[in-house]
């Protein structure tokens, strides 16, 4: 009998490798669009950093829809068709354009999502397409809420950079198991007007000191202020319940390209896509 037994188990191992070598092989990369460009940022670069390094992460093949315009009026000509997202498989919305206020052009970004591609949503993402009164909380449902609604929580602006502490708060969902907490260089911290769906990841905490106009002084015996908000978070959107992740971390080259901040990116891609189990694990085929 044990003649026989090591012989199986071999087998059994020689087996395990080749169907795992075979999903690797025959895993169908995923297919990323990243849509960039608008006000504030270096969106330029930033574009490379997150192709660069979601594609040396996982199996995926990554477009991007940028547009050089640094203005908040920055509009993309990939949104003009009614089936812009059909050829990916999920959606890094990385842009800034705060004073795109046409419905309609909005809503076609949106149908798409509704329809159920998922969404990664960046930092100015959060700031982009609002109108009316937005720095009062929307109503469910209400003409200006659709972006709000889609992202899950709303936030209408930030303190001055200074580092942000970063704590993960729900340690058991798929995309946050193994990730430590940390903080950042100089970052934006988003404010946190209301949640309308948001189901929070991780949190941010951080010291304010009071802004200083051009041409004065810091008050050396100035303290700051401790600022907490919601920084990641996941939402599910639309009738499909499209599941959609979100961070507002994100503002500086350097952070974009902190290891730290590209695995929580590309673990979010694989959760929204499907392809991370409960327990934090890839799919076969999907990392390098």
């Amino acid at each position: 009998m044990k003649k026989l037994i090591a012989p199986i188990l071999t087998l059994a191992l020689a087996t395990g490798l080749y169907l795992a070598q075979a999903a690797e092989t025959t895993a169908k990369p995923l297919r990323v669009l990243i849509v960039a460009g608008g006000c504030c940022h270096d969106y330029e670069k930033q574009q490379s950093i997150l192709k660069d390094g979601i594609e040396s992460r996982l199996n995926a093949t990554v477009d991007v829809a940028y547009n050089p315009d640094k203005t908040t009026k920055a509009t993309f000509e990939i949104y003009k068709a009614k089936d812009w997202a059909k050829d990916f498989d999920v959606i890094i919305h990385d842009e800034c354009s705060a004073d795109v206020t046409d419905p309609a052009y909005v809503a076609n970004i949106l149908d798409a999502h509704k329809a159920g591609v998922p969404a990664i949503n960046l930092h100015c993402a959060m700031h982009s397409y609002r109108w009316g009164n937005y720095k009062e909380p929307v109503a469910a449902g209400s003409d200006n809420a659709g972006w709000y609604e889609f992202i899950g929580l709303q936030s209408t602006g930030h303190g001055p950079q200074s580092p942000i502490d970063i704590s993960f708060t729900d340690a058991s969902h798929p995309i946050t198991k193994g990730l430590e907490n940390w903080t950042t260089i100089n970052e934006e911290l988003y404010n946190n007007v209301q949640m309308l769906g948001a189901k929070p990841l991780a949190s941010g905490r951080q010291i304010q000191m009071p802004r200083v106009k051009k041409g004065e002084k810091a008050d050396p015996n100035a303290k700051g202020t401790e600022a907490n908000a919601v920084v990641a978070w996941t939402n599910e959107y639309g009738p499909k319940k499209t599941r959609i992740f979100s961070t507002t971390i994100g503002h500086n080259n350097d952070t974009v390209s902190d290891a730290r901040y590209l695995n929580l990116i590309t673990r979010a891609l694989l959760w929204t896509t499907g392809k991370l189990a409960e327990d934090g694990t890839a799919a076969a085929g999907y990392t390098k």
